[in-house]
């Protein structure tokens, strides 16, 4: 069996992109400081580039998964300007007090639970070893600790100073 390669997965809102609450719209998108940079650095460096988040907005009713896809996509278009890009997008449309009953429940993909990050593994050769995830809420971190990879609580302004000062140096 061929070596995976090693992976870095972002949470989204509050990381990637500034959080505004329930962001699912282009014109209310708007990237983190640093966040591109960071994206195409992993992916210079040979990383797989993955996206986690919790998109309750779906279950209380407020967009559609269509919405999250297509801004999704938005993303990836504009990463591709800068020579970047995320390898695939996971999201969790559920939450147990939704308004729309069929998201209403406790689902295995919702953090802390690990269920998109065991999907990735499932779909992506990844090395367990090599594998990192940055998140802004501690719920993020305890989904990495529980599969078993190392957690980053992102808790700065500029995401590539974060990753250049709280995981290279480390190293």
């Amino acid at each position: 069996m061929k070596q995976g390669k090693p992976a870095v997965f972002f949470d989204r809102d509050g990381v990637l992109n500034i959080d505004h609450g329930y962001t699912y719209r282009q014109q209310d998108f708007a990237w983190m400081p640093g966040a591109i940079e960071t994206i195409r650095y992993f992916n210079e460096l040979g990383y797989y580039v993955f996206v986690v988040t919790n998109q309750s907005g779906v279950a209380r009713g407020y967009y559609s998964e269509q919405d999250i896809d297509i801004l999704h996509e938005f993303m990836n278009a504009e990463l591709k300007k800068h020579g970047a890009h995320v390898d695939a997008f996971y999201y969790c449309p559920h939450h147990p007090q939704g308004k729309v009953e069929r998201y209403c429940m406790i689902c295995n993909c919702r953090k802390p639970a690990t269920g998109m990050l065991i999907q990735a593994f499932q779909e992506w050769n990844v090395d367990l070893e090599k594998a990192l995830l940055i998140g802004d809420k501690i719920s993020d971190i305890q989904a990495a600790e529980a599969i078993g990879i190392k957690g980053y609580l992102f808790t700065g302004v500029s995401l590539y100073e974060f990753v250049l000062k709280s995981i290279f140096d480390n190293e």
